[in-house]
């Protein structure tokens, strides 16, 4: 039996189909994933190229023809005359690989820490949960502002707007390491004193061949759980930098640049060019976190 045949009769995927919620979330969140890796070739422009708008068909409603060009937009247009179905897509891009790169740098930095402060203990466990303890007080999106206003400071203004997607991934990822430290510290302190991770002290093993190959195996499904729940949170957390003008640049708008664009027309009469990426950001939003929820119930053994 190959291993795809064992995944279709193992229980995990029999919970899976027989969960509507969770399918119908898997099904939203490929689609949107989806439709951002091939957003070149869905978009009907380029929405963010100057030579290919016409600002004659600004303000285009849904799905009506623009009364000078004669051009019909299926989601309408912006002032720019901007595509919204099209910014929508390259939008999810910029949310989707910020969202993706701050929860991978957060689960390696916290899995790493809570990896040495549970195997060595210590005065370098306190000092590292210590820390942690110290930045839960604070708000997660103050922790990724302040982070974010630093590092934007200390950056030349002619490169800003260059790297200002990766000051955001790590913004958001250094305040959101803690809870994968947490974790990973719980399960190391069980692991260390197991029979296993004695026998490997005794024919050799170094403590970073034990940390890896030993015991950070054994913490991997706590670890994807809580990742994929970070995930919802990450890509919220960006959304809301960007609305407040402190996320992605305008060259490279995400899906909360586009609401906070949005927002200036809501009540010129202009709705849509708000309603399609909020509810765009509230569908992935909720699928995710949708399906993270069941991911953490199918993988707790108390609920077997």
């Amino acid at each position: 039996m190959n291993n795809l045949s064992r995944f279709l009769a193992s229980d995990f995927f029999y919970k899976f189909r027989r969960s509507p919620v969770a399918v119908i979330a898997f099904i939203v969140t490929v689609f949107l994933v989806l439709s951002a890796v091939l957003a070149p070739l869905l978009a009907t422009q380029n929405p963010f190229d100057p030579g290919s708008l016409n600002l004659m068909n600004g303000f285009s409603k849904p799905g009506v023809p623009n009364d000078f060009t004669g051009e019909t937009f299926m989601l309408g247009t912006d002032d720019q005359g901007r595509d919204i179905y099209s910014t929508i897509l390259y939008g999810l891009r910029v949310s989707l690989f910020v969202g993706f790169s701050a929860v991978v740098f957060a689960m390696v930095l916290g899995a790493t820490l809570g990896l040495i402060a549970g195997y060595t203990g210590g005065r370098t466990d306190t000092i590292i949960m210590r820390i942690a303890d110290i930045q839960l007080t604070f708000p997660a999106i103050l922790v990724a502002l302040l982070i974010f206003g630093i590092a934007k400071g200390i950056t030349p203004p002619s490169y800003r707007d260059e790297v200002a997607i990766w000051v955001l991934i790590i913004a958001i990822g250094l305040s959101d390491w803690v809870q994968f430290a947490r974790v990973v510290r719980g399960a190391t302190l069980v692991e260390r004193n197991k029979e296993y991770v004695q026998a490997a002290k005794l024919i050799g093993r170094s403590p970073f061949s034990i940390m890896i190959k030993h015991i950070l195996p054994n913490t991997l499904g706590p670890v994807l759980v809580i990742a994929t729940i970070s995930l919802a949170l990450a890509i919220i957390a960006e959304a809301t930098l960007s609305f407040l003008g402190v996320g992605a640049p305008p060259t490279q708008p995400s899906l909360g640049t586009l609401i906070r664009i949005g927002q200036g027309f809501l009540f010129s009469g202009e709705w849509w060019i708000l309603f399609y990426p909020a509810m765009t950001l509230l569908l992935l939003a909720l699928s995710v976190n949708l399906l993270g929820d069941w991911l953490r119930d199918a993988l707790n053994p108390k609920l077997k």
